[in-house]
């Protein structure tokens, strides 16, 4: 990140009003700064994981793209086209997905869910990935806009995939910025899809099993 030296970066975790409460007095103090994003009530990973991040760009300006959840029911009710609000057509929300990609989409939900949702609910799931797809793209671009480049984006993998993701979006409604993403993985973990620039490898860490409440 050092090298980098992002003029901005930008937060799957964070919400704009949480971004927008981070100071460089708040970036110098772990504890005040987790404390202040309230962010051990956020569902995040301990902010022991992330905080380094913050330390290594310290002068750097803050953007939170986050969906809270709230909105994220709303979207299911209302459409995501409505949730986005003015812009989604920027990012192609109006606009059906290919079959294949539909199909492929919502396979990884019913996955990434244990199985565990009704069908209906996943053509639902879908829509509110792309949603914050489209969050992430537009708070990216915004950022830049603002802060000039090189901006960084923290988020996690199906929202950094090339193909579909946040820097699809971003390349549809700005063919001309220049992006590099960067995925990661873990030994022994299912391969990550094609097309990521750069993608680094961890040893796996024993989480249990996830759906075994599911079982």
């Amino acid at each position: 990140m050092a090298e980098i030296a992002p003029t901005a970066l930008v937060f799957e975790m964070l919400t704009p009003d949480q971004a927008s409460r981070i100071t460089p007095e708040l970036v110098a103090d772990e504890a005040a700064l987790g404390e202040a994003l309230d962010w051990a009530e956020s569902g995040w990973p301990d902010f022991t994981m992330y905080y380094p991040i913050f330390a290594a760009a310290p002068e750097a300006a803050f953007f939170g793209a986050a969906v809270p959840r709230e909105d994220a029911r709303r979207a299911s009710e209302i459409g995501m086209v409505e949730a986005f609000g003015q812009g989604a057509d920027r990012f192609g929300l109006p606009e059906p997905l290919p079959a294949d990609e539909q199909e492929a989409r919502q396979a990884l939900q019913a996955e990434a869910h244990c199985d565990a949702l009704p069908e209906e609910m996943l053509p639902v799931m879908v829509d509110i990935q792309r949603l914050r797809d489209a969050k992430i793209a537009e708070a990216a671009l915004d950022a830049l806009e603002a802060e000039g480049g090189p901006v960084v984006v923290i988020t996690g993998n199906g929202h950094a995939r090339p193909d579909w993701g946040a820097p699809a979006l971003i390349a549809r409604a700005a063919p001309d910025v220049r992006m590099a993403t960067l995925g990661q993985a873990e030994e022994g973990a299912p391969p990550l899809p094609e097309g990521f620039d750069r993608i680094e490898t961890a040893p796996a860490v024993d989480r249990g099993d996830p759906c075994a409440a599911f079982h």
